[in-house]
């Protein structure tokens, strides 16, 4: 299975032709949205009528840019988006565990999710197997959450301890604009931020 991962689009329409070319050339089965494709949700409908467009079926997530509640209102409208914030999906052999929004986070318990950590608890019968874990926000103390203008790790203690527990194969996230493209192995999973343009993972 072929999986297009994109993050932090913005509106930007010069990044949304390259997720066009990258579906025309590789062929993705589905699309994995991370978030922040609008900025602070201007443009929010059309933004999603395009990706829909992609045509392709998409699982979506909300960034710190958008509103949760409008997301899964304007998702159920386009056949090809299926809103998935604190879902666990199947999606053939594979869990896809999802949570969207976040943003910076700070240190001890400032740097936990408690939304997540309770959609967790709740769905521990559904997490045997193989697993995809997919955000907005980066997990915690990963080349992927270190903020170039902070100067220090701003991610999500969650989301990490969800990793070393569950090991994802997968760990897709955005959030962090100066860590585009940048990819980090934990143990046995991948975490990579796709960037605006997308990346193309074969699972």
């Amino acid at each position: 299975m072929k999986i297009l991962a994109f993050t932090d689009l913005h509106g930007n329409l010069s990044s949304y032709r390259a997720l066009q070319a990258k579906v025309k050339k590789d062929k993705p089965d589905c699309i994995f949205c991370l978030g922040d494709f609008t900025i602070f949700d201007a443009g929010l409908e059309v933004m999603l009528k395009k990706i829909s467009d992609l045509k392709l079926p998409t699982l979506v997530i909300h960034g710190n840019h958008e509103d949760e509640t409008l997301v899964e209102e304007l998702c159920s409208q386009y056949p090809n988006l299926l809103f998935v914030h604190r879902k666990v999906v199947e999606l053939g052999e594979y869990k896809v565990v999802a949570h969207g929004g976040g943003g910076f986070y700070g240190t001890g318990k400032n740097a936990r999710d408690p939304d997540f950590d309770k959609m967790v608890k709740s769905a521990k019968q559904d997490l045997a197997g193989k697993i995809i874990l997919i955000t907005h926000a980066p997990p915690q103390n990963t080349k992927v959450d270190m903020s170039a203008w902070l100067r220090k790790h701003v991610g999500c203690s969650s989301y990490a301890d969800f990793i070393h527990k569950y090991k994802p194969i997968l760990a897709l996230c955005g959030h962090l604009h100066e860590n585009f493209g940048v990819k980090e192995k934990k143990g046995t999973t991948l975490i990579i931020n796709p960037g605006p343009e997308g990346m193309v993972f074969k699972v």
